[in-house]
């Protein structure tokens, strides 16, 4: 899988992480970010280190620091919700209303049978998601998402429970129908950075995202 990289200075780079790959190491075996650190390197004496995580199959915007000062400012400023986050995402549905807000607390449950996941919860942690429909196609919507929060799972849960229609081809929140991978992609990614110029990324749709019709104009 070849890694894309979308900004690069000499304290962060910005990749753009394929759908399937995951950061750590999968209990299995298999590819993953965490042993491709080192040609991301580029010169440099360190690995960059991810500063914020994205699920296995989510494709898109993924920052990286070049060393620990910058991990640890990038890291404050998702703490502290100054980074601008821009999802696409296409939902197995259409919807009746083209934009909204969705506040919907996230806990997280686990089960012998089923594993882990995350539930609505009124005592769970808040999470917010604020969402634009920007184009339907044979009974599918493309749906911008641009989550003030960064809660595990959060867009996934809020198209489902928030929304009323799961991301096509998420297995744990929707049915695994329609899609090889749940189709969520980070889009773009804003990270300001006091007196410097912010990080600013962008990604463009991928193949499984063209391919059923969809474009990013």
């Amino acid at each position: 899988m070849e890694l894309q990289i979308l900004f690069e200075d000499g304290e962060a780079l910005v990749i753009n992480k394929p759908g399937g790959l995951p950061l750590d190491r999968p209990r299995a075996g298999g590819p993953c970010l965490e042993e491709r650190l080192d040609e991301l390197r580029l010169g440099f004496q360190r690995e960059p280190a991810p500063v914020h995580r994205l699920d296995q199959d989510t494709s898109g915007c993924l920052l990286l620091a070049r060393n620990p000062k910058a991990l640890k400012r990038f890291s404050a400023a998702f703490e502290e919700r100054l980074v601008e986050k821009r999802y696409l995402g296409i939902v197995a549905g259409t919807l009746d209303e083209d934009e909204g807000t969705i506040a919907l607390s996230l806990s997280k449950v686990s089960t012998a049978k089923e594993g882990w996941r995350m539930i609505p919860a009124r005592k769970g942690k808040p999470a917010t998601t604020h969402w634009r429909k920007l184009d339907e196609k044979n009974g599918l919507t493309l749906v911008e998402f641009r989550p003030e929060t960064g809660r595990t799972h959060q867009i996934r849960v809020h198209a489902a429970s928030g929304l009323g229609v799961p991301l096509l081809g998420d297995p744990v929140y929707g049915s695994k129908k329609g899609a090889a991978r749940t189709m969520l992609h980070a889009a773009g990614l804003t990270v300001p950075r006091g007196e410097k110029e912010p990080i600013v990324a962008s990604c463009p749709l991928p193949a499984d995202f063209l391919a059923l019709g969809f474009s990013d104009e």
